[in-house]
């Protein structure tokens, strides 16, 4: 089910949220905390099969008690939607039909940059901010979700 107002989160929802950087080659993870204020990255998951990618997300979804999914949404700088946007709302339509929880897009806009100079300012090495890119950036995007989250509940 498709969230398009974080207000609207259906009644009894329960668990954490799991934070998804959606990309061509890898999708990045990020977990809340069950007290719903902390997001914390959590893997990267390298694309092999549309199937191979759900069996990934069901796992980690069942093995960190996951209520809900934050997707970053790749608006243009000035909010408009381009062809990105496009693949994640396809991505979603096509996850449907694997997992059944309310599923937020969420913008992402400089959540790569953000991560790149996190990394940067921790001193990890070039491989290093490689491997962990995509898993800071759901970092940063969830918890982006989870800011906005608290104050307008």
């Amino acid at each position: 089910m498709l969230i398009t107002d974080i207000t609207q989160w259906p009644d009894g929802f329960k668990g954490r949220l799991l934070g998804i950087d959606h990309g061509v080659k890898y999708i990045g993870l990020a977990v809340s905390d069950a007290a719903l204020t902390m997001a914390q990255p959590l893997a990267t998951i390298t694309r092999k099969t549309f199937a191979y990618d759900m069996q990934q997300l069901q796992a980690i979804i069942h093995e960190h008690y996951v209520g809900a999914l934050a997707i970053g949404y790749p608006l243009n700088m000035d909010g408009t939607q381009g062809p990105r946007c496009q693949s994640v709302r396809a991505f979603v339509r096509q996850m449907e039909a694997f997992i059944d929880l309310p599923t937020a897009l969420w913008d992402e806009r400089l959540s790569s940059a953000a991560a790149h100079a996190q990394l940067v300012n921790a001193k990890k090495s070039a491989l290093q901010r490689k491997l962990k890119i995509h898993e800071s950036s759901a970092a940063i995007i969830l918890q982006s979700l989870l800011d906005t989250f608290e104050t307008a509940l």
